[in-house]
């Protein structure tokens, strides 16, 4: 056997928008991807997350079919736009509780409310103020049950593709938004962690989705700076790195004197990993607008096999990046609280499992490098809504049929339930 510590936390993660549907119960208001999704042509095949999974009405079903699984955790997110109710949290936590799993809450995967929005969103300094408020309102409401917090899920996608290319949520297309709203929703992060600690949370951490950079050494550099030292700097080190900051200020200024309140320490470090960038220096490329000030630089297409999502599979870098990240920024556990792989429709899904297994290996051989890594999510407990690809992709360990909504175990949650059961993988 491949074998994980005794207490390593498996679980399975997935978002508010995403699954739960119900957009109009009580009392819920719009989000920006109520907005965004209704308007036509930014997700594919007009989808939305009206209905989703209907995880608000099936929360029951599917928290069974996370203890058939043998979960030890459950990530969810709430919804800020449900903020005038949060009885569903109350009846999905107390649930999950009489399993015996742990709820993990994240308090934004992406679902501002539009009103925010309205007045600037994560461009407005103020939302960042507003978060704080809303995480000590459900920290007040769910804290005596839920224990480990999360603030943000992935700030550098809320940023970078919601304002930089524009193909998430609020569907902006300006670099000096992007960076401004990249510092304000660390900002936010610093000022929610305030709140929390002084509820008396018992644990808080933070999720970034970091990926390696593989490439030339001038272009990998740069894109490194923005693809992760942009974040994990300014909350494990209280400062910018000094190539990044000259990077960020050709578009925009930032508030230094927030860096502070950024830096306020986490229990945890949550890792959302998928894949790697491959660059290469190219005089005649216009850069990608995800990656501002990003000319002269070309990504290489994936290099052997890819998910369908395109994203090249590749678990050496998830050993890479858990090494990385605990030599560079010591003191801080880990956690990966996302990784997994859109694959063919059906029950049967190798390579599902062949991708699993391959990543769970390779965050065994990082630990066994240093990293100190606590537990691992996969990403999704069921299909859902894929964002700007809508319904198209599917992540779930546990198949939903759209038009039934019926829950259908693949093989890989069979596969799954039995690694957890015992913690670890047969060699």
């Amino acid at each position: 056997m491949t074998s994980f510590p005794d207490g390593f936390l498996w679980g399975a993660a997935t978002a508010s928008y995403q699954i739960e549907g119900a957009v109009h119960a009580d009392g819920r208001v719009p989000s920006i991807w109520d907005t965004f999704s209704h308007t036509p042509g930014m997700v594919a095949d007009g989808h939305t997350g009206d209905v989703a999974c209907d995880h608000y009405h099936r929360y029951l079903e599917d928290v069974e079919i996370m203890a058939w699984l043998g979960l030890k955790a459950y990530r969810f997110s709430v919804a800020w736009p449900r903020l005038a109710d949060l009885s569903f949290y109350d009846r999905l936590v107390d649930a999950l509780l009489a399993k015996g799993i742990t709820p993990v809450a994240t308090l934004y995967h992406w679902d501002l409310p539009q009103t925010l929005q309205d007045t600037g969103g994560w461009t407005n300094r103020e939302t960042a103020f507003r978060f704080a408020d809303y995480a000590a309102v459900v920290h007040r409401r769910l804290g005596d049950r839920v224990g480990l917090w999360t603030t943000l899920n992935e700030p550098w996608v809320s940023a970078f593709v919601g304002h930089g290319s524009g193909r998430h949520a609020p569907g902006v297309t300006d670099p000096a938004a992007a960076f401004t709203a990249a510092h304000n929703l660390m900002l936010g992060h610093g000022l929610a962690v305030q709140a929390l600690r002084a509820g008396g949370v018992e644990s808080v951490s933070l999720t970034l989705n970091l990926t390696p950079v593989l490439g030339d050494p001038e272009p990998a550099r740069l894109v490194d700076g923005l693809a992760n030292r942009l974040f994990l700097d300014p909350v494990l080190r209280g400062e910018y790195p000094a190539d990044v900051l000259a990077h960020l200020e050709r578009f925009t200024k930032v508030n230094l004197d927030d860096l502070p309140t950024i830096a306020q320490p986490i229990d945890v470090l949550g890792v959302n990993y998928y894949t790697v960038n491959r660059v290469v220096a190219d005089p005649s490329s216009e850069g990608h607008l995800e990656y501002p000030g990003s000319e002269g630089i070309a990504w290489e297409d994936p290099h052997g096999e890819v998910t369908e999502m395109d994203w090249e599979i590749n678990p050496a870098g998830l050993e890479d990046l858990l090494v990385r990240l605990s030599r560079d920024y010591p003191g801080v556990p880990l956690m990966i609280t996302e990784n997994g792989a859109a694959v063919p429709d059906g029950v049967s899904d190798p390579g599902r499992i062949s991708y699993l297994d391959a990543h769970f290996r390779a965050a065994r051989s990082a630990m066994d490098r240093g990293a100190d890594l606590r537990g691992y999510f996969v990403w999704s407990l069921m299909d859902n809504f894929e964002w700007a690809r809508g319904y198209q992709k599917r992540f779930g360990l546990v198949r939903v049929d759209y038009d039934t909504l019926e829950r259908t175990p693949r093989d890989s949650a069979r596969w799954y339930r039995e690694v957890i059961a015992g913690n670890g993988l047969a060699d």
